[in-house]
């Protein structure tokens, strides 16, 4: 859940309850996905084709990109002993290649990070992306780290910073989502959501980002469609930016399955603006973790 993704904080559960409780229609509690496996096919040559646009900007200035991105399943890896499925990326998020290494087992699926990949999340892989059995509604916590370096010097003292991060993931339901590639019935919803405190060693200043995310997952497909937002703070100005992100399915060429994914599904990164130092920040984000992944 880049999810490429992609791509989640303990308040999403509460967020993702109240929403089920207007979306009566939507979810039935307590169901289980029955061969949850086939959401994720990840055989060897799979290839994704997907149409992008980011839309970003502060309240007086918005800017709109269309992009492509072409993820594909080239293979297998070992990363400390475990063997990995590697997806590439050429363009998850508008933001170049990358590669993500994942590994499915009876437990759920595994991120073991990208290349290239960012000093913060060097700090918080291995983590779990989905959660087996597929349930739903249901929600998990990734992670809770506190006092993480978040790898760089942001205001100028010579020290790195310290960051907090939070990310969760939950399983809302099924419904229909229409993309170029056509209208997929009973697609699992997963919504997903990273917060991160960061906190400034020179003048004791907190910042807030976000990053929610929300995919559609078809089986015997992939992801299908992936919608994020980012909510990115800035240095030097009074408001941050927003930046959202869609990634829809154009073509879709699933190879036959030979081996299980005891490998992987992929990831993206990004987030802030406009002052030279909120474009490094933009540089150290971890990925979202449910986009250019869970194919």
């Amino acid at each position: 859940m880049a999810l490429s993704h992609a791509m989640y904080t303990t308040n999403l559960s509460i967020l993702a309850w109240c929403a089920l409780v207007g979306w009566a229609g939507l979810v039935s509690a307590g169901e289980v996905i029955q061969d949850p496996d086939g959401y994720f096919p990840d055989a060897q040559g799979s290839r994704w084709k997907y149409r992008g646009e980011v839309i970003e900007g502060a309240v007086q200035s918005i800017a709109r990109k269309e992009f492509f991105n072409v993820s594909t399943v080239k293979g297998s890896d070992t990363i400390k002993g475990v063997k990995v499925k590697v997806f590439h990326d050429t363009n998850p998020g508008n933001n170049g290649p990358s590669d993500s290494y994942y590994r499915r087992d009876a437990a759920g699926i595994v991120y073991y990070g990208s290349q290239p990949g960012t000093p913060l999340e060097k700090q918080l892989v291995p983590y779990q992306i989905v959660r087996f059995p597929l349930e739903y509604p249901s929600s998990f916590q990734q992670f809770d780290r506190q006092g993480l370096s978040f790898g760089s010097d942001l205001d100028g003292d010579e020290k790195h910073e310290r960051a907090d991060v939070q990310a969760s993931v939950s399983v809302i339901g099924k419904e229909a989502v229409a993309v170029p590639a056509g209208t997929y019935q009973d697609a699992v919803r997963i919504e997903a959501k990273m917060t991160m405190r960061i906190h400034l060693t020179g003048g004791r200043k907190t910042m807030v980002g976000t990053d929610t995310m929300t995919a559609w997952f078809a089986r015997g497909v992939g992801l299908v469609k992936y919608v994020e937002r980012q909510e990115i703070p800035s240095l030097t100005a009074t408001r941050g930016r927003t930046t959202e992100i869609t990634e829809e399915l154009e073509e879709v060429e699933i190879k036959q399955q030979t081996a299980s994914l005891g490998g992987g599904e992929p990831a993206p990164e990004r987030v802030f603006a406009d002052d030279p130092r909120d474009h490094e920040l933009a540089q150290v984000i971890l990925p979202s973790s449910l986009r250019s992944h869970a194919r």
